[in-house]
C-alpha cells in the first residue's frame, strides 16, 4: 500500500475522546459476551440482527461526526494527481498532450466522445488527430517553435480546443486572449505575452484594427477564416518528437491566462504544468466523473474555470465535455438537454440568472421542462446561499460542488454538498483533511486601515484569527523556492513580488496573498466574507 494511503488509515476521526470511548465501549458490549455474570441478560450474546445494525450505526456516527469518508475521498482525489505530476516529471511527460494521446490510442477510450459543440461531436481519437493537424499547420506555415508563446483570440468552440492542443502538440505555449478586449487593453495583452503570432477567430476580426497592428510592429495577426481552417484540417499530420515537448520542471509554463483586469490592465498569470495536471486529475475523481458522463460548460474558455476545471477536468476521465458558445439563459437548458449533460458548470451569479428566468415550456405538450434534465451535480464558484437550495429544487439537482480558487493561486477550498450542513460554504474539511492539507493555508487578522494583514508593532509578525472570525486567506509558499508554488505574472516581477508576503507568522515563512476575507467555523466549513 502506498505510504500516503497507509497514513490515511492511521489517522483517527474527529471526535472527542469521550465520544470515541463511548462508541467503542458500546460496540464492545453489543458484539461480545459480558466479561462478568452481572445478570443472565448481560451474559448472553447479542443476536447479529441487533449487533450488526448497532455497530453500523456507531461507525456511521463516527464517520459523520468526523467527516472521515468525505475527507478520505477528498484527500485521495487530490493526492493522486500530485504524485502523478512527480511521476510525469520523472518521465519527462509533463505536457497534457500525452494525456490526450494516451486516451486516443487506448482502445477502451479512443472512440469515447471527448468534445460536443453545437450538435457536433469529436472522439478522443478525432480530437488528437486534429490537434496534430493544427500543430503541423502552425509549425509548417508559421515556423512556430517549442517553448514559443502564441496568442489566440477565440470564442468557445471546437477550434479553440484544436488550436490549444495543436500548440501543445508541438511544444508551444498558448496565451488565451479575452475576446471582449479591444484597443489599448488588447494591445497590452499581446505585447506582454511576447507573442509574434496571434491567431484570431474571424468573429473578432474587427478587433484587429490598423491602429492595433501599427502599435505592435513585428506581430503577425492571422484571421482563422474558413479557408485557412480547411487548409489546417487537410494538412498531413506529423507528430513532433518528444524532445519538442521536453520540460525539466513541473512549475514551467503551460499556458498564459490573464487576470480580469478589474484593478488595472490584465496581467498574464503563468499556469504551470503541475497546475494543469492537478486540474485534470483531481476534480473528476472528486466529482466521480467517468464515461459516459457529460460535463457542460458555457463559461469562457479563456478563463481558468472552464479551461482547467472544465475541459482538462474531463480529459483525464474518459468522459465528455460539451461546450456552449457563451452563457445564455435561453440556450443553457436546451443545450444541457440536447447533450444529455450529467454535470454543469457555473461561475458567479449564473445560477441566479437561471433561477430568475421564466420556466421553459415544451411547445407541443405544454410541459414545464425545468426538471427534464439528467444533471446530478453543479460545479463552480460563487453560488450564493439564498440561491443554493432554490436552484437545486427547481432544476432537480442533487449535489452542489462549490470551490474557491484563483488562476495564480497555489491551493483551493472545496465543498461537495448534498444537504444543508455545508450550504453556502466555499470549502469543507474534517479532521483528516485538515491534518493532511491544513498547512496549505492560513487565515490571518487584517489591519483594515492599511487593508493588509495585521502586523504586531513589537514582533512584526501577524496572527491567525480564531474560529468564526474573519481574516485574509493566505496560501502557503516554500520560502526557499517561491516559484515552485507560485510562478507569478509573466515578465512582471513587481506584480509577482506584490503577491508574496514573508515573515508573516514565523521567521522565513512565505505566503501568497489572496486579498479575500473568509471565516472558518468549528465544523471545518469555510465561508467567503468579502474582498479587501
Amino acid at each position: 500500500m502506498p505510504r500516503y494511503l497507509a497514513q490515511l488509515h492511521q489517522i483517527q476521526c474527529h471526535s472527542t475522546l469521550a465520544e470515541l470511548s463511548s462508541a467503542v465501549v458500546y460496540l464492545s458490549l453489543i458484539t461480545s459476551r459480558a466479561p462478568y455474570p452481572l445478570d443472565s441478560i448481560a451474559a448472553m450474546p447479542v443476536p447479529l440482527t441487533v449487533a450488526v445494525p448497532a455497530a453500523a450505526a456507531g461507525l456511521a456516527y463516527l464517520n459523520a461526526k468526523g467527516a472521515v469518508g468525505y475527507d478520505y475521498h477528498l484527500v485521495t482525489s487530490f493526492l493522486n494527481p500530485v504524485f502523478r505530476a512527480k511521476w510525469r516529471q520523472f518521465r519527462d511527460r509533463l505536457s497534457l498532450f500525452y494525456v490526450l494521446e494516451d486516451a486516443a490510442l487506448n482502445p477502451k477510450t479512443a472512440d469515447n466522445v471527448y468534445l460536443i459543440f453545437e450538435g457536433r461531436s469529436w472522439t478522443y481519437k478525432q480530437t488528437y488527430g486534429l490537434a496534430l493537424k493544427y500543430g503541423t499547420w502552425l509549425k509548417k506555415h508559421y515556423g512556430v517553435k517549442p517553448k514559443e508563446i502564441v496568442a489566440m483570440e477565440f470564442a468557445n468552440s471546437e477550434k479553440f480546443m484544436f488550436m490549444w492542443f495543436g500548440l501543445w502538440a508541438i511544444g508551444a505555449r498558448p496565451a488565451f486572449l479575452n475576446y471582449n478586449l479591444t484597443g489599448k487593453a488588447l494591445s497590452h495583452c499581446v505585447k506582454v505575452s511576447t507573442a509574434r503570432l496571434v491567431v484570431v477567430d474571424p468573429s473578432f476580426s474587427d478587433n484587429i484594427t490598423d491602429e492595433l497592428k501599427g502599435g505592435l510592429p513585428g506581430v503577425e495577426f492571422v484571421i482563422f477564416t474558413p479557408d485557412i481552417e480547411a487548409k489546417a484540417e487537410c494538412i498531413e499530420p506529423v507528430r513532433s518528437p518528444d524532445a519538442d515537448r521536453s520540460e525539466d520542471k513541473s512549475q514551467n509554463m503551460a499556458i498564459l491566462i490573464y487576470t480580469s483586469g478589474t484593478t488595472g490592465l490584465p496581467k498574464p498569470a503563468i499556469v504551470s504544468w503541475v497546475k494543469c495536471i492537478v486540474s485534470s486529475g483531481f476534480p473528476h475523481r472528486w466529482l466521480q466523473l467517468k464515461h459516459p458522463d457529460v460535463f457542460y460548460t458555457s463559461m469562457p474558455l479563456y478563463h481558468s474555470s472552464a479551461a482547467l476545471l472544465g475541459t482538462l477536468n474531463v480529459l483525464d476521465s474518459g468522459a465528455t465535455v460539451a461546450i456552449g458558445r457563451k452563457f445564455s439563459t435561453k440556450l443553457f437548458w436546451p443545450e444541457v438537454r440536447a447533450c444529455n449533460a450529467t454535470a454543469i458548470q457555473y461561475v458567479g451569479e449564473t445560477c441566479r440568472y437561471l433561477l430568475a428566468a421564466p420556466p421553459q415550456i415544451d411547445p407541443v405538450t405544454g410541459e414545464n421542462l425545468d426538471l427534464k434534465n439528467n444533471v446530478r451535480l453543479a460545479f463552480g464558484n460563487g453560488l450564493r446561499p439564498d440561491v443554493w437550495n432554490a436552484f437545486k429544487t427547481r432544476f432537480g439537482i442533487d449535489t452542489i460542488a462549490e470551490f474557491y480558487a484563483a488562476t495564480e493561486g497555489t491551493a483551493g477550498a472545496w465543498n461537495l454538498s448534498r444537504n444543508d450542513f455545508t450550504l453556502g460554504a466555499v470549502g469543507h474539511v474534517g479532521f483528516l483533511a485538515n491534518t493532511l492539507l491544513g498547512s496549505q493555508s492560513a487565515i490571518v487578522a487584517v489591519d483594515w486601515e492599511k487593508e493588509e494583514p495585521y502586523r504586531s508593532s513589537k514582533t512584526g509578525f501577524g496572527k491567525k484569527v480564531g474560529i468564526n472570525e474573519p481574516g485574509e486567506l493566505l496560501l502557503t509558499l516554500d520560502g526557499s523556492d517561491i516559484e515552485k508554488g507560485f510562478q507569478g505574472y509573466f515578465n512582471n516581477k513587481k506584480a509577482t513580488s506584490g503577491k508574496v508576503l514573508r515573515n508573516v507568522l514565523v521567521k522565513d515563512d512565505a505566503y501568497f496573498r489572496t486579498g479575500d476575507v473568509v471565516r472558518k467555523d468549528s465544523e471545518g466549513r469555510t465561508y467567503f466574507v468579502d474582498r479587501i
